[in-house]
């Protein structure tokens, strides 16, 4: 037990160390990223507001990330929905196949896109490919979380929604979407999250407008530039593990709705 607890504690530094040697890092007055720290300083955090560059960047990537949200989620509510309630040929394949993004390398993915909107399409490369490709990849996420929600729906109440003269499409807006609806939330800040945060398959497919986590990859060829990426990666990791924290909070408001053990979640 005493072993198994030194190889968790071990872990979680490996995995963490280098997430807190930004705010470190970020507030050196120095421009060279190594010990020891020179001085402290908010230098960097103000260049940043600074960065006109920077703030396109960033406001292209809040765009692709809240439609990517959106339109993810509304797909995972409709295949959470089918798989939760009907049944139809090939469910189990079909539904696999769905989630297969979530097992292939994105730079196989980024890649294969790239060819079919270039090459089969002849489309322009731009901000909706990127959301298009965004949501690609985020809509299996999005079926995970809703599964688990539509499934500790209470049938009985949509049934009884229907024996009261409600139809199918009211029943699903007054009763069954306020039962998911801790579910749709932790859907919509996970996709947010994963699509702000993305990096390879923007590579590939941005336009003239790059996303954030692009513009910041042609930073890292200045290296007078680099403590002002360690305080964007600070200000990155805060966001994160407040959207995750909420939509954790949701999860587990889920689970206790329906009554449920919690066997885990994101955090």
């Amino acid at each position: 037990m005493k072993g198994l607890r030194i190889y968790a504690l071990a872990y979680l530094l490996f995995l963490y160390a280098p997430i807190l040697l930004l705010p470190l890092f970020a507030f050196n007055n120095s421009t060279i990223i190594a010990f020891p720290l020179s001085g402290f300083t908010f230098g960097w955090f103000v260049e940043l507001w600074e960065t006109p560059a920077l703030h396109a960047a960033v406001k292209n990537s809040l765009l692709i990330a809240v439609a990517t949200a959106v339109f993810s989620t509304l797909l995972g509510i409709c295949a959470a929905r089918a798989g939760a309630k009907y049944e139809f040929p090939l469910k189990r394949p079909i539904l696999g196949l769905i989630m297969v993004p979530l097992v292939l390398p994105e730079i196989i993915v980024g890649v294969s896109l790239l060819i079919v909107v270039v090459q089969l399409l002849d489309w322009q490369l731009s901000t909706w490919t990127i959301v298009a490709a965004h949501t690609l990849i985020c809509t299996p996420f999005s079926i995970a979380i809703l599964n688990g929600a539509f499934q500790n729906v209470d049938t009985s109440l949509e049934e009884a929604a229907l024996d009261l003269g409600e139809t199918p499409l009211s029943t699903f807006r007054l009763i069954t979407l306020p039962l998911v609806m801790p579910g749709v939330i932790s859907s919509l800040l996970i996709s947010f999250t994963i699509s702000l945060d993305e990096f390879i398959i923007a590579f590939f497919l941005t336009g003239s407008d790059p996303t954030m986590p692009v513009y910041i990859w042609g930073l890292l060829r200045f290296p007078q530039k680099l403590p002002a990426v360690m305080a964007l990666g600070t200000l990155l990791v805060l966001l994160s593990i407040i959207l995750l924290s909420i939509a954790e909070y949701f999860r587990r408001r889920g689970v206790r709705r329906a009554g449920l053990k919690d066997t885990g979640g994101f955090l």
